[in-house]
């Protein structure tokens, strides 16, 4: 059992906050570590953790120590590994406590997830640093000689007995104010804001099969008002145009949207949090990337889908990669969607498959601890 320290800055969202968040609980409750978890924006926090507070200094969820991360930085000792999350800048007191402290310690740079090819050799290279401590550069991925993605030990066992439970999956979305219409098809959607979504959305109201489609409170609403023709929607309104009736949820806590992402035949996700527990569910899905400057997210996109097509059949993945890339270019998903609706099926199989691939290979908490004793054999 060792000290941990994670450090996360609220930049974006809800994908840095949702990842560590993860990471500290899965470290404290599957294997025994004593966390710590800074973040500088509770609000954020408290949107995953309701019983949290949004102003105490110290507090206790899950087993974990949650921390107020904020100028001046407290007097503490550092932990025995240090995690900077997404490249944030540790405080410069804690920096010179531990080097300062006389006692080595490891610090991790956790990197945000990429599925380009020159992750594998960049994973756990070492980075001196100024204050004459090093830091290592760690990277999640989907391939060995990577650190994996975030997977509790019983996930999987989790989302396969209740995706057999129909009574469960029904009391769930039924606490949501959903009711599951015969025949519909289920779809749920947490996006950035997109110029594509009117095209999708015409492309459902006309299709054949009833859809209902499931929003969280994200940013995609305030498009989802101008298709409607509303000038405001919250949680619970819904709203039928055609074969598609729009439910608008809540925000919800992590073990809630993981069902949700369970509930449904058809994931639509942002970021990185969601991007990955929408693989857990074992459900096609659709991923709209966080766009970078000069258009750097559509070389990261490719490098996923690259991967992720490997093993389906060329028709297959022309029409998978067609939706990614017409969803994040914001246009051309009326035309779009026709075409995935008819390889539903074989995506459907293949997520599943994928699914399996990933959970073969080590989760990301376990490749971090092993990390961790590998450096300290290395150090003795």
């Amino acid at each position: 059992m060792a000290r941990w320290d994670i450090f996360c800055s609220v930049v974006d969202n809800y994908g840095d906050i949702g990842v560590t968040w993860r990471l500290a609980r899965q470290l404290a409750a599957e294997q025994g570590h004593v966390v710590r978890l800074w973040i500088d924006e509770l609000g954020a926090f408290v949107r995953l953790c309701p019983e949290a507070s949004v102003d105490a200094e110290c507090q206790r969820w899950s087993g974990v120590e949650v921390r107020q991360w904020r100028e001046p930085f407290p007097a503490v000792e550092p932990a025995q590994v240090v995690i900077e999350a997404f490249a944030c800048q540790l405080p410069s007191a804690y920096i010179e406590a531990m080097a300062a402290s006389g006692t080595r310690r490891l610090w991790l740079n956790l990197e945000y997830l990429s599925a380009e090819d020159w992750v594998a050799g960049c994973h756990g290279l070492p980075s001196p640093q100024p204050s004459g401590l090093q830091k290592f550069f760690f990277f999640p991925g989907f391939v060995e000689g990577t650190g994996g993605l975030l997977r509790e030990a019983d996930l999987l066992a989790r989302r396969r007995a209740f995706q057999a439970d129909a009574q469960a999956q029904q009391a769930y979305l039924q606490s949501l104010g959903v009711i599951r219409e015969a025949g519909a098809r289920l779809i749920s959607l947490f996006a950035y804001e997109n110029a594509g979504l009117a095209g999708w959305l015409d492309a459902l109201a006309a299709d054949s099969q009833p859809t209902q489609l499931l929003v969280p409170q994200s940013k995609i609403l305030a498009d989802l008002q101008v298709w409607l023709g509303e000038a405001q929607l919250t949680p619970g309104d819904c709203c039928r145009r055609g074969n598609l009736l729009i439910h608008v949820l809540p925000f919800v806590a992590q073990d809630d949207y993981d069902r949700l992402l369970w509930c449904c035949d058809f994931n639509a996700v942002r970021g990185e949090d969601s991007f990955i527990r929408a693989q857990w569910a074992g459900r096609p899905l659709l991923w709209h990337i966080y766009p970078q400057d000069e258009g750097a997210h559509w070389d990261k996109l490719q490098a996923f889908l690259a991967i992720y097509n490997a093993d389906l059949m060329p028709e297959a993945a022309a029409v998978q990669t067609e939706f990614w890339r017409a969803w994040n270019a914001g246009e051309g998903m009326e035309a779009a969607w026709p075409a995935l609706r008819e390889v539903l099926p074989v995506l459907q199989r293949h997520a599943e498959q994928w699914c399996e691939q990933q959970a073969a290979r080590a989760d990301l908490a376990r490749t971090l601890e092993q990390f961790y004793l590998n450096w300290l054999s290395y150090a003795a």
